[in-house]
């Protein structure tokens, strides 16, 4: 690349910027061997930065480095302010599940945005959030504050704390975040329990007062894949019983009906399928299962099979009662 390559340095530059935004901090070491440039290049390119607005922060000594900071104005290549509150309340409203497929996404952008939002516009994006309502009842609402802080923490490899609502109780947590994953109606968040050593799964809406206090975490070499975690314990983890069915109709057809997030359905070669799902309550199992519009076959547990049975016969007599009215 030669001094005058104008367009190559608008790429590097652009390229410095993305690097800014995956993650807090960048050595100046860091950056130039992404870059392929010397340090003294990467000082002139967040000069570059600067100039277009762009709030990049330095720091000297042992872990320091630059970082893309919050700054007084927005920079202009990116929005002018009325176009940002735009932007952030549209992606408030996508996390919230109301735009089907992008709630995830929609969360990764609002925790960028956020990184260089000023203050006053911040206040401007939650008094417009809380004004607004959706006929979406499907969705579990989330508090927008604590789905930021938890998408920053997971980004940042940061450790949060916060109170859990779960069956036992309202206790304390403190984890280290990993992923958020959203099912379409619920946010969860799986993450790492200090105090229970293991992997966990939580629901946000059952989380308050979460707080990330900078004390940075080492990636866990064993994290399991974040969506097959919880869509196993969702469906079937921490359940009393776990009931299992042959469903007689293709799998294509099935997926249709039954969400991802009700229970895991498996092809059985071409016309059947097998139903995997977790409860508390056989009753309420067999209820459900029944109002299924097929055939189906129970494999596990024999007691769902038990609990149908006698669902069926009431539901025999009570007809035949109807039926023998004047």
């Amino acid at each position: 690349m030669t001094p005058g390559d104008g367009a190559g340095t608008t790429a590097r530059v652009l390229r410095l910027l993305d690097l800014l935004q995956s993650r807090p901090v960048w050595s100046g070491t860091e950056l130039a061997v992404r870059l392929g440039v010397t340090t003294r290049s990467v000082r002139r390119d967040v000069e570059r930065l600067r100039d277009l607005g762009y709030p990049v922060n330095a720091a000297h000594g042992a872990g320091g480095g630059y970082q893309l900071g919050a700054g007084r104005r927005l920079p202009p290549l990116l929005l002018d302010d009325t176009e940002a509150v735009a932007v952030a309340v549209c992606l408030r409203l996508a996390a919230g599940g109301t735009v089907e497929g992008l709630g995830e996404a929609a969360v990764r952008t609002l925790a960028k945005l956020d990184q260089v939002l000023p203050g006053r516009l911040r206040a401007q994006v939650e008094a417009i959030h809380e004004a607004t309502v959706t006929l979406d009842s499907n969705a579990t609402p989330v508090d927008a504050a604590t789905l930021l802080l938890l998408a920053r923490a997971c980004r940042e490899n940061e450790r949060v704390t916060f109170t859990y609502a779960g069956p036992r109780g309202s206790r304390e947590r403190r984890v280290e975040p990993y992923r958020l994953v959203a099912t379409g109606r619920r946010w969860y968040l799986l993450a790492y329990d200090l105090d229970r050593d293991d992997w966990r799964t939580f629901r946000l809406d059952r989380i308050a007062d979460a707080s990330a206090r900078g004390w940075r975490f080492t990636p866990r070499p064993d994290a399991p894949d974040a969506a097959q975690h919880v869509h196993r314990s969702i469906t079937s983890g921490g359940y009393d019983h776990v009931a299992r069915v042959r469903i007689h109709a293709p799998k294509e057809l099935v997926d249709k009906e039954i969400p991802v997030s009700v229970g895991t359905v498996t092809a059985d070669g071409a016309d059947a399928c097998t139903f995997e799902a977790g409860g508390n309550h056989l009753g309420a199992m067999a209820m459900h299962l029944g109002a299924l519009p097929w055939e189906i076959d129970v494999l596990d547990p024999p007691e769902l099979r038990d609990v149908m049975r006698e669902q069926g016969e009431r539901m025999l007599r009570a007809a035949s009662t109807g039926d023998a009215q004047p």
